[in-house]
């Protein structure tokens, strides 16, 4: 059976016209889809901010909020795409404390940690813990220092591997104390305190949520909290300042951020979102079991933030001495 040229014509007419209907009458059809680039690979401490409130988030913008994971030196390759992705919110990043670190470690970066992008919302905030294992026998940071001090070079510490935060965490605090260790890179936090409960390094500083759930753990010490207040999720620790280092701060902020030029009308119905996600209460007990303190603020607030942590970034690496080729 033959279908004649105009029949054939009057069909594909016929389905056009069917596609167009289904798309103007089903909402789900015609969905928007917002890209969260997380650039670390699942399981990350950003990833798993990520998926706390993307469902959220898709409900109130009416669209489909995707987390995208684009892993791959650093968190400078997913985070390179989104800086040269199309400027129509319809793709973020989700930064931390990396982000302008990065702009500080490697020597050659195709994009600007500032200048490529617009703050769009800040998520909240989460410190880390300087921890040893029990085998050093000291009880106290002060101690802490003046063990380590005692061999420089001699004791090794564990990272997440080199330029990350929990690398640079404990350089800083090593050059600002005047101690010395050896930098054992590992793959992931998880594998670097693991390290330190094994008993084969001497310290680590990873973010609260990867040693909350070992402050019981006699094989482990908590020894200090490096953010500038307590934590509320380990209140009975004191601050690094507190406990014998005065001035010693160290924590990263979590964000969404998008390309420069994207509507500042876009930036501003994202953030508005976004301040009504972070006051539900189930969004804000997903973050404290991540050991993340919520805070609203305006996406131009989150801008003079992002502007003042790069020159913060830079004294902290410039410190460490670290650098990436």
């Amino acid at each position: 059976m033959s279908i004649g040229p105009v029949r054939l014509q009057r069909l594909r007419s016929a389905g056009v016209a069917l596609v167009l209907a289904l798309l103007a009458g089903s909402p789900a059809l015609a969905q928007r889809i917002i890209h969260i680039v997380v650039p670390f690979g699942p399981g990350a401490v950003q990833d798993t901010v990520a998926r706390t409130f993307n469902n959220e988030l898709g409900q109130l913008l009416n669209a489909a909020v995707v987390v995208e994971n684009r892993a791959g030196a650093g968190g400078t390759i997913g985070t390179a795409m989104v800086a040269k992705s199309a400027p129509d919110g319809n793709t973020l990043v989700l930064g931390a404390a990396s982000h302008n670190l990065a702009g500080h470690l490697y020597s050659k970066l195709s994009y600007d940690p500032v200048k490529d992008f617009v703050g769009v919302t800040y998520l909240g905030n989460s410190g880390y813990v300087i921890a040893a294992p029990s085998n050093v026998g000291v009880s106290n940071l002060a101690d802490y220092i003046k063990l380590v001090k005692s061999k420089p070079g001699g004791y090794n510490y564990a990272s997440a591997g080199n330029g990350s935060a929990t690398h640079l965490g404990m350089a800083s605090f090593l050059a600002q104390a005047g101690a010395q260790m050896q930098h054992i890179p590992m793959k992931s936090t998880g594998d670097a305190v693991n390290e330190v409960l094994a008993g084969r390094v001497q310290g680590v500083v990873p973010a609260v949520i990867g040693v909350v759930g070992f402050k019981q753990d006699p094989r482990i010490k908590l020894l200090a909290y490096t953010g500038a207040k307590r934590s509320r999720f380990l209140p009975e620790l004191p601050t690094v300042a507190e406990a014998g280092l005065p001035g010693y701060h160290f924590d990263s902020w979590f964000g969404l951020l998008a390309p420069a030029a994207t509507p500042k009308a876009e930036v501003e119905r994202i953030n508005a979102a976004m301040q009504k996600v972070l006051a539900d209460p189930a969004v804000q007990q997903r973050f404290a079991t991540l050991g993340v303190e919520p805070a609203p603020m305006s996406s131009d607030e989150f801008q003079k933030l992002l502007r003042a942590d790069y020159e913060t970034a830079g004294q902290i690496v410039k410190a460490s001495g670290a650098k990436i080729e």
